[in-house]
């Protein structure tokens, strides 16, 4: 009865000479009904916020716990520091959310590149109790790990990682006197790192 919370289903009769119990068919009918649904309760009027939006706010949860892992470990690896002043964990907690901050604006802006879904606005009106489905070009994607042009699709890590063999080098004649000319050279990037270059020159905050 404690353990599986059991109690609403049983009828119980003891006393010290028997132990009779039935289970309450009614209502354990009306808890079948109730599998596997949940309510969704806000402090909004439905004029700023419908019962769909409610859901589909509330399914946003998981990008929320993503951003977690993403701080902690994944991309930012934010390692543990202990604060003690108040001033100095609000700047700690402001420091994590701005890096995320901007890794959300480049994931955003490189979904072409990436695995990511790149329609994003059927979402937006989709069935919010339905489950969530990936577009066909996602799915493509996915399934032959090619973009439309041939070349190989991105995780965001393996993205950056590639970024990162853009190289920029200054140059002076070996033995020279540090005031003779330098000349700096930089890596010629590939076609699919001009491509992330540019979508990042797209980003508006």
């Amino acid at each position: 009865m404690n353990k599986y919370k059991m109690a609403k289903h049983l009828s119980l009769e003891i006393s010290k000479s028997h132990f009779t119990y039935h289970i309450l068919l009614k209502e354990v009918a009306r808890e079948a009904e109730m599998d596997g649904l949940y309510v969704i309760r806000t402090s909004l009027s439905t004029e700023r916020m419908s019962g769909e939006d409610a859901v589909r706010s509330y399914k946003q949860l998981s990008h929320v716990e993503q951003a977690f892992r993403s701080m902690k470990g994944i991309d930012i690896k934010v390692r543990p520091i202990y604060h003690y002043l108040e001033d100095r964990v609000h700047s700690h907690i402001f420091l994590c959310m701005l890096a995320y901050y901007v890794k959300w604006h480049m994931l955003e802006a490189w979904r072409e590149l990436l695995f990511s879904d790149e329609d994003q606005e059927p979402k937006r009106e989709r069935d919010p109790v339905a489950p969530a489905k990936r577009s066909t070009g996602a799915l493509n994607k996915v399934h032959s790990q090619r973009l439309d042009d041939g070349t190989q699709v991105h995780s965001f890590h393996t993205l950056l990682m590639d970024l990162a063999t853009i190289v920029r080098s200054t140059y002076h004649r070996k033995g020279g006197a540090p005031s003779e000319a330098k000349f700096t050279l930089t890596t010629r990037p590939s076609a699919k790192q001009k491509r992330a270059l540019e979508l990042l020159d797209t980003i508006t905050v």
